[in-house]
């Protein structure tokens, strides 16, 4: 994976999370790639940024953990609350653990979405 595309992806784990969050006027600007806006509020860059992803450990009691990943060749993993996340296919284990987390909200708000 490019460059572009893991940035991309980041962006669009944190458009996916914000809908969830209840932010439905969501805009990205060219001049502004990467940072996600509603209305004149900037939106946390909970991939990309430790406060941001921080406080959604906090707020949703995410357990973080290291461990195998078995679905890829037993590789080092986080373990984000029920996600698991190879470290290989982020650029840096910092980066893993931080979208590891964003996924695992993702998990946690769609699961409860479905259950009522």
């Amino acid at each position: 994976m490019s460059d572009e595309e893991y940035f991309r992806s980041c962006v669009a784990k944190e458009r996916h999370l914000a809908h969830l969050l209840g932010h439905h006027e969501i805009e990205e600007f060219s001049d502004d790639a990467g940072t996600l806006w509603e209305n004149t509020t900037a939106l946390p860059k909970w991939t990309r940024d430790w406060n941001a992803c921080g406080s959604l450990i906090a707020t949703y009691n995410i357990t973080i953990g290291f461990g195998k990943d078995p679905l890829h060749h037993n590789e080092d993993a986080v373990i984000a609350g029920s996600v698991t996340v190879p470290f290989s296919d982020h650029p840096t284990r910092e980066r893993a653990i931080m979208y590891a987390i964003v996924k695992a909200v993702i998990h946690r708000l769609e699961h409860a979405k479905h259950c009522h």
